[in-house]
């Protein structure tokens, strides 16, 4: 069975390879990993040592670029362009810093593509991907993906503003006015 991953709301097959070095790693050996052919999510150490042999294919929608926790987006902000995904690693289901890192490539970079989440990804974490501009989730394999989907609607309404939602509930509903009381 090939892969699958919730894109949007729906599960999907996924035609991507994720490409990842050996645990800690230096970034010369991640700069240098291989990348082999088809389409493939490439760590961004190794997309900025490439870049300039690798654009080719990213201009043909085969390269896609992940970023870890302790990477800045603004390091992709020219290359968004050419990109045909922006992946963020959760390593782990505690560490938060993907959560900015979405926000920040949707709102301040302005990034509509699409935006995975890879990693220690979980059910109780879609709803508030979802809500600073995830729109891909690549699930923890063990568990399953179909109640992983249900995660996406856990809530029916939301109270604060995001890059889902951009008007916080009380402006979003009329009230009466005090001076007419209609």
């Amino acid at each position: 069975m090939p892969k699958q991953i919730i894109k949007g709301r729906a599960i999907v097959a996924d035609d991507w390879n994720l490409v990842r070095a050996e645990e800690g790693a230096d970034a010369d050996t991640v700069s240098a990993l291989s990348v082999p052919a088809g389409r493939v999510i490439l760590p961004l150490q190794t997309w900025l040592a490439r870049r300039e042999a690798l654009s080719p294919r990213a201009a043909a929608g085969e390269i896609a670029v992940w970023l870890a926790p302790d990477e800045d987006p603004v390091a992709l902000r020219e290359d968004l362009p050419r990109l045909a995904l922006v992946a963020i690693d959760f390593p782990k289901f505690t560490d938060g810093r993907g959560y900015s890192h979405a926000w920040n490539l949707r709102s301040r970079l302005g990034w509509t593509g699409e935006l995975r989440a890879i990693g220690d990804v979980l059910r109780d974490q879609l709803f508030s991907m979802q809500r600073v501009g995830f729109d891909a989730y690549d699930t923890r394999p063990d568990r399953s993906i179909e109640d992983a989907l249900l995660g996406l609607t856990v809530f029916s309404e939301t109270y604060q503003a995001s890059v889902d939602q951009r008007v916080p509930l009380f402006r979003r509903h009329a009230r009466p006015s005090p001076a007419t009381g209609a």
